[in-house]
């Protein structure tokens, strides 16, 4: 009994970077793009999100089986498999974290804005949220960080529950069964959906940041983490990332498909044609829950991204300078906490009006380099630096493999889009 209790301890303590990965992953590609898919075509496109989610599970999970197994994380996995592996990853990601970082800022601030209605400024905002997300993970580090999502993903996931249960409550299941579903293969449709598939649940770049935050856990908490337990984390948050996305699509299908609205391509228009639909549909009583629900989601993400890219360049420069110690990390990374922000900050003010270029520039940057982030990871999880016992089995490799074929064909799809 005793021994059966110290585990569930065990396995509850290495709880944390899965709830990370779901706070980085419930963005824009749940409000937005999760929403947009039931929104504009109802029930039709389930099985492409269901479809994403499988297909880019084994190699965002092989992210922290890695750092368990090795105790190190992918950024040093990919630099001993050579120079093309290590200089991607790092080409991948200084090509779009000012992006990302920029764009899931202003969504925070513009649904801030609209919540709360203070009269500020969408850049006033974003720096006031971006000043609370540092004083957070310079204040409390890694266990505020830990701590503070396991709080935010738990009530993000309450108040999506209740608002689809209320909009089922509504009877708005006939109705959104009994619109006719617009035409989905053709150009347009096509590339929506190669674009959905693209960011849901996350880009494959976070495999680097959940390899980081399972190092850092078990760094916190003075013990190594098994694979098991690294393991039951990772389920539990890629679980709820998936559920939330789901919960997210079906208020697109019932609150928002067939009301005759042209829906914007705006985060922050977008997310208000939401509650505002909402609170025609079930009410105005049900617009803060909503709001709540949309506000949530993006602040999650915009504090896990405000984490995750200092953490990535403070590793790749230890990297480097295989001499630092672990103050000098922690100096680097307070740099790297301000620096990125400002920079994405002055790139959103300066950009402005082509920053919807910037936003594709990062996506296809993301999209494009699935397959390569996906094949590094199977190869480090499968070769010499893995331990044996620790490796993926058999049937597990062929599902992997599978996966990474049907991320190949995606990325064929999109490049046709492209084209033609």
């Amino acid at each position: 009994m005793n021994q059966k209790s110290t585990s569930k301890t065990s396995i509850f303590k290495t709880l944390g970077p899965g709830f990370l990965l779901a706070g980085a992953a419930i963005g824009v590609s749940h409000l937005v793009q999760a929403t947009r898919a039931g929104a504009d075509y109802g029930f039709l496109l389930l099985w492409v999100l269901i479809l994403a989610c499988i297909t880019k599970y084994p190699f965002l999970e092989f992210g922290p089986r890695f750092a368990a197994g090795t105790g190190n994380h992918l950024i040093h996995g990919y630099k001993k498999m050579g120079k093309f592996p290590y200089w991607t990853f790092i080409l991948i990601t200084v090509g779009s974290m000012f992006i990302i970082q920029a764009a899931v800022t202003i969504v925070t601030a513009g649904i801030a804005e609209k919540m709360f209605g203070m009269g500020w400024s969408t850049f006033t905002w974003s720096f006031v949220i971006l000043g609370i997300c540092i004083a957070l993970l310079l204040i409390g580090k890694y266990p505020a960080l830990d701590k503070t999502m396991k709080l935010i993903v738990s009530l993000l996931g309450l108040a999506t529950l209740t608002a689809v249960i209320l909009a089922f409550g509504e009877g708005r299941l006939e109705t959104a069964l009994a619109v006719d579903t617009p035409e989905v293969w053709n150009k347009v449709g096509i590339a929506f959906i190669i674009s959905f598939m693209g960011w849901m649940p996350i880009p494959l770049d976070a495999s680097v940041w959940h390899s980081i935050w399972t190092k850092e856990k078990a760094e916190n908490n003075k013990s190594k983490t098994s694979i098991k337990e690294a393991f039951t984390d990772f389920n539990i948050g890629y679980l709820m990332a998936a559920v939330i996305g789901l919960l997210f699509f079906l208020m697109g299908a019932l609150v928002m498909f067939g009301s005759g609205i042209s829906f914007s391509g705006n985060g922050v228009e977008f997310s208000g044609q939401l509650i505002d639909l909402y609170g025609k549909t079930l009410g105005e009583w049900s617009k803060p829950l909503i709001g709540i629900a949309a506000f949530i989601a993006m602040f999650s993400t915009t504090l896990a991204v405000t984490d995750a890219f200092p953490r990535v360049i403070s590793e790749v420069f230890a990297e480097e300078k295989t001499a630092w110690k672990a103050h000098q990390k922690w100096k680097n990374y307070k740099l790297n906490v301000f620096l990125i922000p400002i920079l994405s900050l002055l790139i959103l003010y300066f950009f402005t009006a082509s920053f919807t270029v910037l936003i594709d520039f990062a996506t296809a940057l993301s999209f494009l380099s699935a397959p390569f982030l996906a094949w590094f990871n199977y190869k480090l999880v499968t070769g010499n630096q893995m331990p044996e016992e620790d490796r993926p089995s058999k049937i597990y490799r062929v599902f992997s493999l599978l996966c990474f074929a049907l991320l190949v064909v995606f990325n064929c799809v999109y490049i046709y889009t492209l084209i033609v």
